[in-house]
């Protein structure tokens, strides 16, 4: 079929169904389609197919043993920073605080009713939970105060108030997905990761607000009332994990769980100034969580620091010792090489962020480190191919449910269940071979470099409902803006994680992304940790 016909058809039908503003999502579809139709993929070897490489479920594929990360150090680099005397217990990482939980200066008792606290007074304004657990909480922190007690201590996680994305089922408690189609909707089990969290002795306080089914990037479009940014409540925090990255920076929790299919970790970790890790895809189990687009979804932590989001990610991977590993090494920037792909991803940045990503490549170069400038060839088809894969896995999964009840449906992101409904299966098909392209393309990039370096969001936390934002001299979509970093990194599969690297002159922090090899997560972490201390100067 013609694009120019499928066009004709698919607007008669949103004519038909009395959806006119779906017609002009249906043009912009209509030219993804043709971008990729157009597109010159001879000559490039994708390296196999999806399934062929995926390795999914297997961290054993990496040839990286624990031993080898951050080699080089010793017991004393593996602790954190001194505790910063002037916060709070619950303000401080998990590595300054299990320290003191373990000496007993520091009670889970203690930490679950100052974040229970922050809640009540804090989350209905900036509308970052869904549902508080504080009941449950505290009776998990009380029985593992008494556990500690009896001498037994889980590990570093012992006595951590966590909070949850509410897309991942946590027993007898309401899975809303931030949308009222799900109103009623209680989870019969743990998620994997869930269970995997209570183990290590985590204490889990409630369910964080998000862009309805993780269908957005502002956390705007939600049930339960757009998420706002802490450091300006008339900015989104970004999404669609909005409501986690908020209840880290306010002190509701220690560190958070999300989802991220697009950048919905790193988003909102770089919009209000967390660690957003979005480890290698199928690394961490996702059942149990509600999906958006199956094979693009992954699970991570949103964290104070990077040290907390690799014992996180440890946990959610389910490795049985990280209960007793020492905590991660730090390996100097020096002799570091960092891939900058500067075609596209460079182009279109607010000022603001282009200064701060400057400044901290200025930093790491003075620390020892090696930029090296390498290319994606194909990155002008990213967006094209994620929206061409996106949008029909995330309308098969809803197609029952849009039809019989799209009025519980925000708005927005019920006109974006819609336009999968029209695509035709042999542009997913093309898709999917850009897909392989763009992942041998990464690859490639990767050689010889120890990560990817370029900024999360190309803009700072846009204005709460602001469909456009002046970005140089132009003005551009912020849903596109947003994704423009990101998502190529959920397509390929590739561990990515967001470090802060400073504010705007107004204030708005920023992003500072890094990319890894495929199933080598923990090689990008001691990259991060590296790079960390450095990038905190601004």
């Amino acid at each position: 079929m013609t694009i120019e016909h499928w066009l004709e058809s698919a607007c008669a039908d949103a004519d038909r169904r009395e959806l006119p503003e779906l017609k002009p999502l249906l043009a912009a579809l209509a030219g993804a389609m043709r971008t990729l139709r157009a597109a010159d993929w001879n000559g490039t070897d994708t390296g196999g197919t999806w399934d062929e490489v995926s390795g999914v479920g297997d961290p054993a594929t990496s040839g990286v043993s624990r031993q080898a990360v951050g080699e080089g150090g010793n017991a004393a680099d593996a602790q954190a920073p001194a505790p910063r005397a002037t916060l709070p217990p619950h303000f401080r990482t998990i590595t300054e605080l299990a320290p003191l939980v373990a000496s007993g200066q520091v009670t889970s008792t203690s930490l679950t009713e100052a974040c229970l606290a922050e809640i009540a007074a804090k989350s209905e304004p900036l509308r970052a939970f869904i549902t508080v657990t504080a009941d449950e909480a505290l009776e998990q922190a009380a029985a593992l105060d008494k556990e500690f007690g009896g001498g037994h201590r889980r590990g570093p996680l012992h006595g951590i108030p966590i909070s949850l994305k509410d897309l991942i089922d946590m027993r007898a408690v309401p899975t809303t997905a931030a949308s009222a189609l799900r109103h009623g909707h209680v989870a019969r089990a743990d998620a994997p990761v869930v269970k995997r969290l209570r183990a290590a002795g985590a204490v889990l306080v409630g369910k964080t607000n998000l862009h309805e089914f993780a269908f957005g990037t502002t956390s705007d479009d939600t049930a339960y009332g757009a998420v706002r940014n802490p450091h300006d409540p008339s900015r989104s925090p970004g999404g669609s994990s909005g409501g986690s990255a908020v209840s880290i920076v306010t002190g509701m929790s220690v560190a958070s769980i999300g989802t991220d299919t697009g950048g919905s970790i790193r988003i909102p970790s770089a919009a209000c100034g967390t660690v957003g890790l979005k480890p290698t895809w199928g690394e961490v189990s996702a059942r149990g969580v509600v999906p958006l687009s199956e094979s693009l979804d992954h699970v991570g932590p949103l964290a104070r620091s990077v040290a907390d989001a690799w014992l996180l990610y440890l946990v959610l991977r389910g490795d049985g010792s990280a209960a007793h590993w020492p905590l991660p090494c730090r390996s100097a920037a020096r002799g570091m090489r960092l891939g900058i792909p500067k075609p596209y991803f460079l182009e279109t940045l607010d000022d603001d962020v282009r200064q701060r990503f400057a400044e901290s490549l200025a930093w790491l170069r003075q620390a020892g480190a090696v930029t090296v400038d390498v290319v994606i060839p194909h990155s002008r088809e990213i967006a094209s191919v994620y929206s061409l894969v996106s949008l029909p896995e995330a309308s098969a999964y809803h197609a029952i449910t849009v039809a019989d009840h799209p009025e519980l449906y925000t708005p927005n992101v019920r006109l974006r269940v819609e336009m999968g409904r029209y695509l035709l299966g042999e542009d997913y098909v093309r898709a999917q071979h850009g897909r392989n392209v763009l992942r041998a393309e990464v690859d490639t990039a990767l050689a010889g470099c120890d990560a990817l370096a370029l900024p999360t969001l190309p803009i700072p936390a846009p204005p709460i409902g602001a469909l456009m934002m002046d970005v140089g001299a132009s003005q551009q979509p912020v849903r596109n803006m947003m994704l423009r970093l990101t998502q190529l990194f959920n397509l390929t599969g590739h561990p990515a994680i967001s470090l802060p690297m400073g504010t705007t002159a107004s204030g708005l922090p920023c992003g500072f992304q890094l990319v890894g090899r495929r199933f080598e997560t923990e090689p990008l972490l001691a990259v991060a940790s590296a790079c960390e201390p450095h990038l905190r100067l601004g």
